[in-house]
C-alpha cells in the first residue's frame, strides 16, 4: 500500500518553521506496512490544494495532509475538502462539546464563536477525534483513495495518528510486512565500510535491501525486508545481521534507531555504576547535550564546563597558565589538564575534554583550522589524541563529538 504525505502552509515553504510532521507520519505508516510514495509541501492556496488532490487521486491508497485546520481565515483545508467532495460543513456536536470544555476548563474563559467553529466538519467525513486539541482530524474516501486531514500542531497530529489512524488502517486493511533493522557503526567512513561488506551486500536476498545513512564519524546501515510472510522476513534479517556482525563487529555499537552510541554508553556506565563529566571548548557543550538527551542520564552524568575562553580554562578547570604559554591553548597538554580538572571538580570516574580550532578563524592558538585534541580521563590514566577534521565548522564539531564517544565506549568496554 502507498501513501502520499502533504504539508500545507506558507510558513513551511519560506522556512519559517521546520516540517517534522512528515517524517513522523512516514515512520508510523511504515511500521504497519504502508510505504510513503511521495512527500509534498504546498501553499495555503485552495486551487493548489485541489490540484494536489487531483494529481494524487487513485495513484496512492492514502493522502495524509497536515495543516490548515485552525480557526483563522487563512486555514482553508476544510473548505477545500468540501469543494473536492461536493460537500458542506456541519457542526459535530461531540467535537463542539469537547472544544467548549477544553477552552473553559484549561484556558479559564468562555469559548468564542471562532473556537466553536472548530467543530465544523464536512458532513460526509469520518471525524478523527482530537482529545488533546480543538481541531479534529477528517477521513474521507473518494474512489480508491482515502484523504486524511490532520492538524499541523505536532502533538495534536501525533495523538490522532497514534490513536485514530494507525488502529483504523490496521483493522480495516490487509497490508504487506515491511521490516527494518538498523546497524549503528562508528569510526569508519561510508566508503571503507562499503568495501568491507561488499561481498556480504552482493549476496543479500532479493527482498532485502541495504541503505547507507552516513554522518560525520558514523554510518548507519539499514536493512529493509518487504513481503507477505513475516517469519521469512524476520529470519532473513536475523541471519544477515549475524553474518554482518562477524565482518564488521569491531565498529558496530548498537542496533536500531534508538540504539545510538550515547544510549549504549549510558547503559554501560549505569551497569558499572560509573560517572562521567565533560570539559568542552571547541565543541561548545554538544557532548554534554547529547549525553543528557538520553533518559536516565542523571544516573551517570555529573555535569559539564564549557570553557570556551582561555581564562575560563585557567580559573575554573585549573589549567596551568605556564602550560598554555608553553604549548598554546590548542594542545595535548591543555586537553589533558582540562580532563583532569573536570574529573576532579565533578568527582567522576571518566571525563572528556575537547580543545581545538573548529574554524573559520584560529582564535587564541596557532594550530591549523580543523585541529582538535580529545582527552579522556579514566580511573587510571589520561588518553589524548590529536585529529584534523577539516572543514566546515559544523563538520569539525560533529566529528569531534562522535570520536569522543567512540574513545569513551572503547575504554568502558575494557572493564566488562
Amino acid at each position: 500500500m502507498k501513501a502520499a504525505i502533504v504539508t500545507i502552509g506558507d510558513e513551511i515553504l519560506i522556512g519559517q518553521i521546520i516540517d517534522t510532521n512528515s517524517g513522523y507520519i512516514a515512520k508510523a505508516l511504515d511500521k504497519i506496512g504502508v510505504q510513503t510514495h511521495e512527500l509534498l509541501s504546498i501553499s495555503d492556496d485552495k486551487q493548489h490544494i485541489l490540484d494536489t488532490f487531483k494529481s494524487l487521486q487513485n495513484k496512492v491508497d492514502f493522502v495524509v495532509m497536515t495543516g490548515g485546520l485552525g480557526p483563522t481565515k487563512d486555514d482553508i483545508t476544510k473548505h477545500t475538502f468540501c469543494e473536492y467532495f461536493n460537500d458542506t460543513l456541519v457542526i459535530n456536536k461531540e467535537v463542539e462539546s469537547h472544544v467548549i470544555e477544553l477552552i473553559e476548563s484549561v484556558m479559564k474563559r468562555p469559548a468564542s464563536q471562532m473556537n466553536k467553529d472548530q467543530a465544523l466538519v464536512p458532513s460526509k467525513c469520518e471525524v478523527l477525534f482530537n482529545k488533546v486539541g480543538t481541531a479534529p482530524g477528517m477521513w474521507m474516501k473518494k474512489e480508491n483513495t482515502v484523504f486524511i486531514s490532520l492538524p499541523g500542531v505536532p502533538y495534536e497530529m501525533k495523538y490522532i495518528v497514534e490513536n485514530e489512524i494507525i488502529p483504523k488502517i490496521v483493522k480495516e486493511y490487509k497490508r504487506p510486512y515491511i521490516l527494518h533493522k538498523t546497524i549503528m557503526t562508528y569510526g569508519q567512513g561510508e566508503s571503507l565500510v562499503a568495501e568491507r561488506i561488499e561481498h556480504w551486500e552482493n549476496n543479500l536476498p532479493d527482498f532485502v535491501k541495504l541503505a547507507y545513512l552516513p554522518a560525520p564519524g558514523r554510518v548507519r546501515l539499514r536493512l529493509t525486508a518487504r513481503g507477505t510472510e513475516k517469519e521469512v522476513l524476520e529470519k532473513a534479517i536475523d541471519n544477515n545481521v549475524t553474518s554482518l556482525t562477524k565482518i564488521i563487529g569491531d565498529i558496530i555499537v548498537g542496533f536500531d534507531e534508538d540504539e545510538t552510541i550515547e544510549v549504549v554508553i549510558g547503559r554501560l556506565l549505569t551497569q558499572q555504576n560509573k560517572t562521567i563529566s565533560t570539559a568542552e571548548s571547541c565543541t561548545g557543550g554538544k557532548i554534554a547535550q547529547v549525553l543528557t538527551s538520553v533518559s536516565g542520564a542523571s544516573n551517570y552524568f555529573r555535569g559539564s564546563v564549557v570553557s570556551y575562553a582561555t581564562d575560563t580554562k585557567v580559573s575554573v578547570l585549573g589549567v596551568s597558565e605556564e602550560t598554555i604559554n608553553k604549548y598554546t591553548v590548542v594542545s595535548a597538554q591543555v586537553a589533558k589538564e582540562m580532563a583532569l580538572g573536570i574529573q576532579k571538580l565533578m568527582k567522576t570516574d571518566y571525563a572528556i575534554a575537547t580543545t581545538g580550532n573548529a574554524g573559520p578563524s584560529k582564535g587564541d592558538a596557532d594550530a591549523e583550522v580543523g585541529t582538535v585534541f580529545l582527552a579522556l580521563a579514566t580511573p587510571s590514566e589520561v588518553i589524548v589524541e590529536e585529529f584534523n577534521f577539516g572543514q566546515p565548522r559544523e563538520k569539525v564539531i560533529d566529528r569531534a563529538v562522535n570520536k569522543a564517544f567512540e574513545m569513551l565506549q572503547k575504554e568502558i568496554l575494557k572493564n566488562l
